[in-house]
């Protein structure tokens, strides 16, 4: 199980929202990329940077993202509003490792078929943000007429393997991830990353036995319930 920890940046700052509230967000550090750097020297071998201010459409921190990718020194999965094919292709030749296809790949299958066609599916991840089983769209304010499982299977037939799960009820809430949503979804033969909720490492530990592919920590990390080191020991044993 592969573990990422977030770096998730509003306003140019590392912050966490709860929910999904731009309103309710906590701030953390003043300097993505030394938090990425710390991550890397405690041993992590990626970071899940999102932006969001671009996803909730209040400006961007382009120049940021530029800057992360160049000097963060750790392999970077990117998200957070990229709704274009010249975004995605611009965080690609930025030098990020992976970019997570998000609100597009619900209303634009074309899209998801363009992109895997040219990067293939080692590069892209797709992001299914859920409430109460069906897919959250437009920065998680508005629900979709289409359920996770459905998703998940379409962009499984168009050649994703890799998909980011939330259950945006439980993000930022120290909740506990949706361990048996995910669990559904990587039936389907999908690389699931659970996000959303993770509070312990107890909820590590059953990301792990469910047979996921990794999970993305936020809050919890940040505020000392475990060290990174604790984290990544977990994920791997």
């Amino acid at each position: 199980m592969e573990l990422y920890p977030a770096v998730d940046v509003q306003g140019g700052r590392v912050v966490r929202l709860r929910q999904g509230d731009a309103r309710r967000a906590t701030a953390y550090a003043d300097d993505p990329v030394a938090v990425a750097r710390q991550f890397a020297r405690a041993g992590a071998r990626w970071v899940h940077f999102v932006d969001l201010d671009r996803a909730f459409g209040r400006g961007e921190n382009r120049e940021l993202a530029r800057r992360f990718l160049a000097d963060a020194g750790v392999h970077t999965q990117v998200g957070g509003g990229l709704r274009t094919e010249e975004a995605i292709d611009e965080m690609l030749a930025w030098g990020a490792t992976r970019v997570v296809i998000g609100t597009k790949a619900a209303t634009e299958p074309a899209l998801v078929e363009r992109l895997l066609a040219r990067h293939g599916a080692d590069r892209l991840a797709v992001g299914i943000d859920a409430r109460d089983g069906r897919v959250a769209v437009r920065g998680w304010t508005e629900v979709f007429d289409l359920t996770a499982l459905e998703l998940a299977r379409r962009v499984h037939a168009q050649g994703a393997r890799t998909v980011i799960y939330t259950d945006v009820t439980r993000d930022g809430m120290l909740a506990g991830p949706d361990v048996d949503g995910a669990r559904a979804l990587a039936a389907l033969g999908l690389d699931v990353i659970a996000s959303g909720g993770v509070a312990s490492l107890d909820d590590l530990r059953r990301v792990r036995g469910a047979g996921l592919a990794g999970a993305i920590v936020g809050r919890a990390l940040y505020e000392g319930r475990f060290t990174l080191a604790e984290a990544l020991a977990c994920g791997a044993a």
